[in-house]
């Protein structure tokens, strides 16, 4: 949708990306951001939907959470986190896991809280789904399981949790990539209104603002994710079988109240919690990527993105933009594996 998207939408994309710069904390940085080099090695072909199923199933003790989660390659590769997004899983890697583990490294794909067999490890604590908590899950993970550095990697929330990581704790991450580019937000911009076509965008969000969304998207999930990934991802044409591998992440009985809070609180209907307080006061800077950085978007994103232009200065490092064409969407780790696994070995690689 890069290159076929309408000129009001590409007059409020780029107010918004005006908006965001402005409210950023300190300058850009001194050096403008460098180019990722060329690649530093190739990957084989990665054919999408060649992959059906993943190793078993692990699972780990890691802050609030009992996470589940898949793992790939030689235990002493260089560890790749995998992030999914909403309302998606650890599927999306299907195609991607191999293909990096093949390459030497050791990759590690997380249920986010609220899918699949990820479970909250007591009942008292809050469903929460605001950026930072998810942040500190990523945090939670990468210390249980006593990995001190990863190459980071996501779409989506999970693009939001990688972009956040590469921010706040870039001692912790090696490079990024990132689809759809610097996804960090806060509820006083989410608090400024858009042009009409651009709240269209955003239908969802209104919806799950009210008890009748709540409501609709906890008896109706499979119908509404499903409708979610025909219009993200016009062109995908991906059959049931697919579906089906990814639809039980959504029978996780957190699933629904982890969705609605994420929501609610980007428009701040909804509280957060006081603990993630510092961190989103930092969040709220916008504060710049300085680790070696490839973002992507796909030549037919259905789904509220931002222009490549809007957010190119808040990478102060390495960096990259690519366009993937031939109409991928919203997933695109499952549309275009290739790109996106190249594009960690390539960031890798700085």
């Amino acid at each position: 949708m890069a290159e076929t998207i309408d000129a009001s939408r590409r007059t409020w994309i780029k107010k918004a990306g005006a908006l965001l710069a402005a409210s950023s904390i300190g300058p850009i940085g001194a050096a403008r951001a460098q180019p990722v080099g060329a690649a530093s090695r190739k990957l084989p072909a990665v054919t999408a939907g060649s992959h059906t199923s993943f190793g078993p199933l692990r699972r780990v003790r890691a802050g609030d959470l009992e996470v589940a989660y898949v793992e790939a390659g030689p235990a002493s590769g260089k560890p790749v986190l995998l992030l999914h997004g909403w309302p998606y899983d650890i599927h999306s890697y299907l195609d991607v896991a191999p293909a990096l583990a093949g390459a030497g490294y050791r990759v590690l794909i997380p249920y986010l809280r609220g899918y699949g067999g990820t479970r909250f490890l007591s009942e008292a604590t809050p469903r929460n789904g605001q950026q930072a908590a998810l942040a500190v899950d990523a945090l939670a993970l990468l210390d249980a399981l006593k990995i001190e550095t990863a190459l980071v990697a996501g779409y989506d929330w999970g693009a939001r949790t990688a972009c956040i990581l590469a921010a706040l704790w870039p001692e912790r991450c090696t490079g990024l990539v990132s689809v759809s580019g610097y996804l960090i937000g806060s509820q006083q911009a989410n608090a400024m209104p858009l042009p009409p076509k651009a709240e269209l965008q955003w239908w969802y969000q209104f919806y799950f603002a009210t008890e009748r969304g709540r409501e609709g998207y906890a008896r109706y999930t499979r119908d509404f994710v499903r409708l979610i990934w025909e219009l993200a991802s016009p062109q995908w044409r991906f059959d049931d079988a697919t579906f089906a591998r990814s639809a039980p992440a959504f029978e996780n009985p957190d699933h629904v109240a982890i969705s609605i809070h994420n929501y609610r609180w980007r428009l701040g209907l909804a509280d957060g919690e006081a603990r993630f307080d510092a961190i989103e006061r930092k969040l709220a800077g916008f504060p710049t990527i300085a680790v070696p950085t490839i973002t992507l978007e796909g030549d037919a994103n259905g789904a509220p993105h931002p222009d490549p232009s809007a957010y190119a200065k808040k990478f102060s490092g390495r960096y990259a933009h690519r366009l993937i064409a031939g109409g991928v969407g919203h997933n695109l780790p499952q549309e275009a594996p290739q790109a996106f696994a190249q594009a960690v070995v390539d960031v890798d690689g700085v």
